[in-house]
Formats: structure tokens, sequence, C-alpha cells
């Protein structure tokens, strides 16, 4: 039985953010419409949660029919940048990653099934590879993933968090087991590489941020162009990786819980 048909509401609350979470960078707007086909229910289901989220500031009207992310998540993006807020000695870590490797270089949390980036530093090299802070990406992909994964309550999770990973790629179950596989690798070395896995010609290499008690608190990392993360080069950002890995887990972080 489908659990969410035993908890009343829970199922509009789903539906609400699933419509709040298409819009992005590359979407900030969209019709009613395209909000029908984009998400695949009912016209009038869709038009009663833009409604209610109107209603409550989430998302605004800029024209007929259309929308955009409304001023209400003004207040809680303040509040998340408040307590969310990254140490210096975080930033310095990731500003002398960008230093000493000359590419971009990330700070990754889980949050369910994405990774979404908390922290940046611009690599000095022109033509880089970036991700906007707050994006949130699947963690299907890419070397953050990997070693996001490797938390050893995530390895042990039950229900599985990585089959419900997997089931979101059209491998499904036989995906799955290589990306645990991937995952506990990335568990044995403290660090994973991934070449062109999310993105065709990106390349990245993460590392583990670890807790005092052993949780994987977050994942940071470079990412660039396939052709710099090659033999020669690899193994100084592997390095330079696990250096600005170690420096932030000595610094004492504790990460945020948002998994």
């Amino acid at each position: 039985m489908d659990v969410e048909s035993e908890l009343p509401g829970v199922r509009s609350v789903h539906r609400a953010l699933d419509l709040l979470e298409r819009f992005d960078d590359e979407h900030p707007h969209w019709t009613l419409a395209e909000l029908t086909v984009a998400s695949g229910l009912p016209k009038t289901t869709v038009l009663r949660l833009v409604t209610t989220l109107e209603q409550r500031g989430l998302v605004a009207s800029t024209g007929p029919g259309r929308y955009a992310i409304g001023p209400g998540f003004l207040r809680w993006s303040r509040l998340s940048s408040a307590s969310m807020e990254i140490p210096p000695a975080v930033r310095s870590a990731l500003n002398r990653l960008a230093t000493d490797t000359g590419e971009t270089a990330n700070l990754y949390i889980r949050v369910g099934r994405t990774r979404v980036c908390l922290a940046q530093a611009q690599g000095t090299l022109s033509v880089r590879h970036t991700i906007a802070l707050g994006s949130a990406l699947p963690l299907w992909g890419g070397a953050a993933s990997r070693v996001l994964l490797s938390d050893p309550p995530v390895l042990a999770s039950d229900p599985s968090v990585i089959d419900d990973v997997a089931a979101e790629t059209p491998q499904g179950f036989e995906f799955g087991k290589r990306l645990r596989l991937a995952a506990v690798q990335a568990g044995e070395r403290g660090y994973a590489v991934t070449h062109g896995e999310r993105e065709l010609g990106a390349s990245g290499v993460s590392a583990q941020v670890l807790r005092s008690d052993g949780r994987v608190v977050a994942a940071v990392g470079v990412g660039g162009p396939t052709t710099r993360f090659n033999d020669e080069r690899l193994p100084g950002y592997i390095a330079a990786v696990r250096r600005c890995a170690a420096a932030i887990t000595a610094s004492g972080w504790s990460g945020f819980s948002a998994s």
C-alpha cells in the first residue's frame, strides 16, 4: 500500500515541494501549462497547489499564468545562510585547495537523495567547471556522491539509500550494485575519482570530511575538464584534495544534519 495514502496531507506537501524544486537557474519561470506537463499532475491539482503557494508568498505571478519563486523564501534564505555559515577555517582550506590545483573547489553535504553545494572557491584557470551554490545534484553520479554515500550509516541503511538513488536511473537495481561497490571503495580509500560520470568531459576528485565519531559529514573536492585530470596531474589533485579534507576535519567542523 502507498504509505502516502495513509498519511493525510503528506502527498499534497510532497507535490507542492516537487513543483517548487522545478524552479532553478535554467527554469526560473514556469507557466501553469508547463508545470502540468512537467509534473504529470492533473491541471486542477497544479492550479490548486500553485494558488496555495502564491497565497503564502512562495511563488509569485510574473504574468498571466506565469510564475517564479516568491519573496516568501527571502526570510528562509537569510535563516539558512545564518545557520549554515561556513567557518573561516573551512573557507581557508577551500581557498588553498583552489590555489594549489587551479581547479574550482566545492564542499557538498548529502540532503536526501541529492548532494548540495554549500561552499565554493573559484579556480585560477581560465576554463573552469563550476556549480552554483545551493545546487542540488543527483547522488548517482560524481566523485562527491560516492564519498557521501560512503558514510557508514548510509551503507548500512535499511531501506537502502543507495537502492533509492539507483532507482532514479534507467539501470535501476544493477546500477545500485555498482554504486554500492564504488561507495565502499571510496570509504576504504577516503576519496573517489570519476570521469564523465555525471557530465561528459568533466572529471572530479573528492575526499571525506569526517566527524569525530567517523561519520562522513561532507565531501570536498575539485572538478574540471577531463583533459586536465590526466595521469600526470591526477596524483597531485588527489593529494591536495586529501590535505584539504584533513584540514577541515582537524578544524572540528561537524557539518550540518541535513540527511
